[in-house]
Parts: C-alpha cells; structure tokens; sequence
C-alpha cells in the first residue's frame, strides 16, 4: 500500500481588517484543506462559536498550554494571545490534509524557524485602501472607534513584514484575490521555477497606504 502523501502548511498573514479570514474560509472549502483553529484569549465576537472560530480560552490556560510547550505558533495581539497546538496539526499534515493558517507575522516566522519536514507557502494580503480598512474594522467590531483605531495604529509596522512572504496580493476583490491565491498555491505545489509576482507593484501600493 502506498504511503499517504503529507500534507502542505498554507499560512495567510495580513494587517488587521484586510480580509485573510474570509480568504482562509473559502480555501478550506477546496477538498483535502482544512484550517488550524487557534487557541486565543480575546472574547469571541457575535457571530464567533467556540471550536469552530477559535477555542476559546482563559490567558491561564494559555500560559499553562506554553509552559508545556504544546504550541507550534503563538504570539501575543492587541494584549490577547493566539496560537496554533502542534499536535493537531501535524496530526492533519501525516494524514495527507494541506493545513491552512489565519496567523499574523508573529506566528508565521515562528513557524518557518521550526523547520519542519513539511512545504510551507506563506501568502500576504493587502486591504485595498487605509478608509477601506478602517470602514472593514468598524464594520466587525461594531463600530467601536477605539478598537478601530488601536488597529490603524498597528498597521503599519505589521504591513511592512509583506517582504517576508513568499507572496502578497492586494484584496479589493474577494473572488479575485481567491483566484490569485489559489494559482499560487497549484504553482507552487506543482514546483514550478520562478514563481515571481509584481513585487514593485505592491511597494508601491503599500506607501500609498503608508503615507
């Protein structure tokens, strides 16, 4: 009997707002994805459920999950921790399921440092303008000014780790950023050479967004 080929790591980052979880959802709807439910200490919003958006834990629990080294990921976001449970998702990998990831930077270079036996593409996701954005934060958080701007504030120190990425996409289309992501990913699970993108492109969007 043939050996189950592993799975890949598929890790979307992006500033707060711009859109990765909506992208991560529709990519885990594709046959053999599935997405890495983090772990987090933030209250869940409305329409969150528990085990399906996020576990939903206690900063104790959390602590006590680090101390015995039981995450692959984690990073602390606006004074709430996430991260990502090893086991479980080398559990999906070894049984042939490509693993989708909704982490910031944070987690993403943690888990390139791991170096695990594993493909790892890492995809960034740009909002399509900063009132776009903050319009987008409002929206989710019901329209709390200040929750809203303490997101803006953070923006530009997250969207400058864009470089760290094997790829960064510009979401002004949802269906259309789906579609270049998704092309990307066949690319490069096909191992083809000289996956480039518009790199100067997207620098130039990002001072737009910047300045």
């Amino acid at each position: 009997m043939a050996e189950k080929k592993a799975g890949i790591i598929v890790i979307l980052s992006s500033p707060s707002g711009a859109g990765k979880t909506t992208l991560v959802k529709k990519i885990s709807q594709r046959k053999k994805y599935k997405i890495s439910i983090s772990h987090t200490t933030r209250k869940p919003r409305i329409s969150e459920k528990n085990a399906k958006d996020y576990f939903f834990i206690s900063k104790i629990q959390f602590k006590k999950l680090i101390k015995e080294n039981k995450f692959l990921e984690y990073a602390k976001v606006f004074k709430n921790y996430y991260g990502s449970l090893r086991q479980s998702v080398i559990t999906k990998l070894k049984k042939g399921e490509n693993v989708i990831f909704d982490i910031d930077w944070q987690g993403t270079k943690q888990i390139k440092n791991k170096k695990l036996n594993y493909k790892i593409i890492t995809i960034f996701i740009l909002p399509p303008s900063k009132k776009e954005l903050y319009e987008r934060l409002l929206k989710r958080d019901q329209k709390d000014k200040k929750i809203a701007s303490e997101r803006m504030k953070q923006f530009k120190d997250d969207v400058m780790h864009w470089k760290d990425y094997d790829f960064a996409v510009i979401n002004d289309q949802v269906e259309k950023c789906y579609k270049k992501i998704t092309n990307y990913i066949k690319n490069s699970k096909m191992k083809k050479r000289n996956l480039k993108y518009d790199k100067k492109s997207i620098f130039n969007h990002i001072q737009s967004l910047i300045n």
